[in-house]
């Protein structure tokens, strides 16, 4: 009797999951599209080997964008075709969605009023909170109230042992690093936020926002006095276009940071790396230090700049456009106004409850084949340890072709 053949498991292509498939995304600029099935390539150019390409042949670029730039708008001839009382119902129908866009535009002005109106109700909320944060004061018997779940106990008897806890955590003024602890939680954040970043941002003493003139917002970033930088507030702002985005949405345009004055030797954003240099002339060498770029949070504040129209060869400018907005809009809509629960963690199950539900749905077969897998490998070695026992117990060992034989038989 020969071996049996194992199943194997076909090298199904994986389709997208909520996992690898965002489901909306972030209004940078009218080019930007959700990805989806299209996506899925058996073969990929990366872009560093497209940009040297396009970078090789100008002409090809000239050439495609010729061609695309011919393509946009035209028509396929069928509107034409059609008789002249229809083609003048679908001119009726486009003056119909052109009031519908108006409206569009007046609804987007509209929920931004009303963000702003909120907004200003929510500011002395802040304030209170940088005050505790802070160590300027403390909160009040019903707001410690409020905030104790059914499962806390706060113990507040005033017996000898409370009095000394009370004598030690005198000295502490506030909840130290309040916001390097909730922006670590934040995963976004967390990315960027290196080891040498976090000495400087323990510093910091709030985080805030505030809203443009024109449609668009400030995020401030206010620190104490520290060994890196003489800024007591940095600040980044974005701003979005004139006009606004088919169906009224407000695009994004770009964003501009303040400029960091960092003290001497202690730039976060470059290492120092030395390297040798040698006289043509004299053939000496000597040390020289340069800077370079590195990664750090405070990368932050330098954002990416939308690429011009003169721009020929294709980059991944408009993705670091699209995270650089993303982050700024995590900070604003997220960590500004839910601080306490992403210092807690109580936040991160709200942002990781929709990706565990898809894992288990996924995991669920992955599990059952690997039972599978193991009930088989179980099998096997079963299989292998009664034949070692028949020769151990005849005192002989048969060569496995002589086993095999005798099975067949």
């Amino acid at each position: 009797m020969s071996e049996p053949i194992r199943n194997k498991k076909a090298d199904f292509p994986v389709a997208p999951t909520p996992q690898n498939t965002p489901a909306n995304n972030a209004p940078i600029s009218s080019h930007a599209q959700q990805p989806g099935i299209a996506s899925i390539k058996e073969e990929s150019l990366d872009h560093a080997t497209a940009a040297s390409l396009f970078a090789r042949n100008p002409a090809l670029v000239s050439m495609i964008q010729g061609k695309l730039g011919s393509l946009v708008g035209r028509s396929s001839g069928y509107i034409e075709s059609l008789p002249v009382s229809v083609r003048r119902r679908v001119a009726g129908l486009k003056g119909i969605q052109k009031e519908h866009a108006t409206l569009e535009a007046q609804f987007q002005e509209e929920v931004l009023e009303l963000e702003k109106k909120y907004f200003a109700k929510f500011t002395p909320l802040y304030k209170r909170r940088a005050t505790i944060v802070n160590g300027a004061a403390e909160p009040t018997d019903n707001e410690i109230e409020a905030g104790q779940g059914d499962d806390e106990d706060i113990d507040t008897k005033d017996d000898s042992e409370s009095a000394k806890e009370e004598d030690k955590d005198a000295s502490i003024a506030g909840i130290p690093e309040f916001w390097l602890s909730a922006m670590k939680n934040q995963i976004s954040l967390a990315e960027m936020i290196t080891e040498r970043d976090e000495e400087a941002l323990k510093s910091l003493i709030d985080i805030r926002m505030e809203y443009l003139d024109r449609p668009g917002f400030r995020l401030i970033f206010e620190f104490s006095e520290n060994v890196f930088f003489t800024n007591k507030v940095i600040s980044k702002t974005y701003y979005y276009k004139e006009e606004n985005g088919y169906g009224g949405d407000f695009i994004y345009d770009h964003a501009e940071g303040s400029k960091i004055d960092w003290k001497t030797d202690k730039d976060l954003t470059v290492r120092v790396e030395s390297k040798k240099q040698r006289n043509k002339n004299t053939k000496q060498t000597r040390v020289v230090k340069i800077a370079v770029p590195t990664e750090s949070f405070f990368n932050f504040f330098s954002p990416p700049q939308p690429p011009t129209d003169d721009d020929t060869v294709a980059t991944d400018i408009e993705e670091r456009l699209e995270l650089d907005y993303q982050l700024g809009e995590d900070i604003k809509e997220k960590l500004i106004p839910r601080a306490i629960d992403w210092f807690t963690g109580e936040a991160l199950q709200f942002e990781e409850l929709g990706d565990d539900m898809d894992e288990d749905e996924f995991d669920d077969e992955d599990d059952e084949d690997e039972d599978e897998d193991e009930d088989e490998d179980d099998d096997d070695r079963s299989d292998r340890e009664v034949d070692d026992d028949s020769d151990e117990e005849d005192g002989t060992s048969k060569p496995k072709k002589e086993a095999a034989e005798c099975k067949q038989s």
